[in-house]
């Protein structure tokens, strides 16, 4: 089974990059660049996993997070917030509001591709509960 990754970005260069290197590693993919189209995104496509950006047009990424924890209670949703914002109490929030990893921009590729096999290996322990 392909898992299905959708990366929120206002970053072009950034969605592109994750979304060739998804595909490449056997992930379907899906996009979004800005907060509204994200919970839009989430609805249509139903995600595995959520690679989510914090600073947004339209929606932030905090807002967005808020919602998917709130409105999308149909199965536990791994969300890796990927931002430049390096300051602690960004994290805190974050983790706060159920964000399951954070990694600060720039960060290497393989970061978040890790991030992503480690949520998807925790995923079949978070059906059981």
């Amino acid at each position: 089974m392909a898992y299905k990754i959708l990366v929120v970005d206002d970053d072009k260069d950034i969605v592109d990059i994750l979304q060739n290197r998804l595909v490449r590693e056997g992930y379907l993919a899906a996009v979004a660049y800005d907060g509204e189209e994200a919970l839009q995104k989430v609805k249509e496509e139903n995600p595995d996993v959520i690679i989510l950006d914090l600073m947004m047009p339209k929606r932030n990424g905090f807002e967005v997070l808020k919602e998917v924890r709130e409105k999308f209670k149909d199965k536990w949703r791994p969300i890796i917030i990927v931002s430049a914002q390096d300051e602690l109490e960004s994290l805190e929030k974050c983790y706060d509001m159920q964000a399951d990893h954070y990694l600060t921009k720039p960060c290497d590729i393989n970061k978040v591709l890790r991030g992503i096999r480690t949520m998807i290996s925790l995923i079949p322990a978070r059906k059981e509960e």
